[in-house]
């Protein structure tokens, strides 16, 4: 078995509301009135009111650091200057989300590392560099869960379970680290203009055990992946010149609808529970119309879900470590009186992949 212990999350400095990047992205892509009034519409009904950047950018009228300072943002920031930036501010962000999951600073227990990312890559990278910023053991079992997109997490937590199956003495840091803001296409795009409304910084660090705690804890009960082929192609991530570029349609939450009774069936078949007995919901917040989709299908209400709003409305989506930021969010209500009862979670990513999870609380 394994047990979810403690879960920290962490943002960086610059908190931004979701009205001044609308106006830094109308004047950045050079929209039209038009434009103008569909980008404001989008921006107001995406259920954000905040995102985090390590960038300031987002919050100026003009004086930008990263992007250049001329109306047409040229020469635009290459693929190289945003994994050079990515290098200078994720492992700081990472430590702080680690320092929170780990505050007695009992880093030379931790056996195992998993690292999660798609919006920085380099060798080595931020595995090496979080072992080098801990001082963790040179002899760390480490795996690197690259460009999986917003469902990673759920694919972290299935290997973390794994590696404390073969080990019971097994202590799994997982860290989600993403710096979404990094890759602003200012190309006025269906794509671009989506992708634009909705992500931002984050990172989650996560300790997974072997042995089960004194504390309350979380058991991961049962995993379910499956693809959905046919949106293989409206959610996507893919490297290009100018930094890392989603493709992500307007298609997605009918996409997400039509197999998540499936997905949620084939999680609790063969398991003695019922999904109407289920307590809390740890929904990745992928946008508001995925989650009004998800509540339709699964019969629930916003307040069953209120968890996932929050998340969404005061961080935006920040990739693989926004489910971990919902899961934080319950886990920090918990009590005894919540011991046996059971977390449902999902999240999604490109393939179409959609991921899911049961969890019990541990709170004797």
């Amino acid at each position: 078995m394994s047990y979810i212990t403690a879960i920290g999350t962490a943002n960086p400095a610059y908190k931004i509301k979701q009205s001044t990047i609308a106006n830094f992205m109308i004047k950045a892509m050079g929209l039209d009135y038009p434009d103008e009034r569909r980008l404001r519409s989008l921006f107001r009904s995406s259920g954000i009111d905040y995102r985090f950047s390590v960038l300031k950018d987002y919050a100026c009228e003009n004086g930008y650091e990263f992007f250049p300072e001329n109306e047409d943002l040229e020469p635009f920031p290459s693929t190289k200057k945003r994994i050079l930036t990515f290098r200078e501010h994720a492992l700081p962000l990472s430590l702080q989300a680690v320092k929170k999951a780990l505050p007695n600073r009992e880093f030379d227990t931790v056996t195992h590392l998993i690292v999660v990312c798609c919006t920085g890559m380099s060798a080595p990278g931020l595995d090496i560099d979080i072992i080098k910023a801990l001082n963790l053991r040179t002899d760390i079992q480490r795996v690197c869960i690259n460009f999986m997109g917003c469902y990673a997490a759920i694919n972290a937590l299935q290997t973390g379970e794994a590696f404390c199956i073969a080990n019971p003495s097994a202590k799994v840091l997982i860290v989600c680290t993403e710096l979404c803001s990094l890759h602003f296409q200012k190309k006025p795009t269906i794509d671009n203009i989506l992708s634009n409304a909705l992500f931002g910084d984050g990172s989650a660090a996560l300790i997974m055990e072997g042995r089960k705690p004194k504390t309350i804890s979380l058991r991961p009960v049962k995993f379910h992946t499956d693809l959905l082929f046919k949106g293989e192609n409206d959610m996507a991530w893919v490297i290009g010149d100018f930094g890392f570029e989603m493709k992500l349609t307007s298609y997605i939450p009918d996409l997400i609808e039509n197999g998540i009774l499936n997905l949620t069936d084939s999680l609790f078949k063969g398991i003695s529970i019922e999904k109407s007995s289920i307590q809390y919901f740890a929904i990745r917040p992928g946008g508001k119309k995925i989650l009004k989709a998800i509540e339709q299908e699964l019969n629930i209400t916003a307040e069953q879900n209120a968890y996932a709003h929050h998340i969404l409305r005061n961080f935006g989506n920040m990739s693989s470590p926004s489910v971990l930021f919902v899961l934080n969010e319950i886990f920090k209500t918990l009590s005894s009186k919540d011991n046996k009862k059971h977390v449902l979670s999902f999240a999604f990513g490109p393939g179409l992949t959609l991921g899911s999870l049961l969890l019990e609380i541990n709170a004797e």
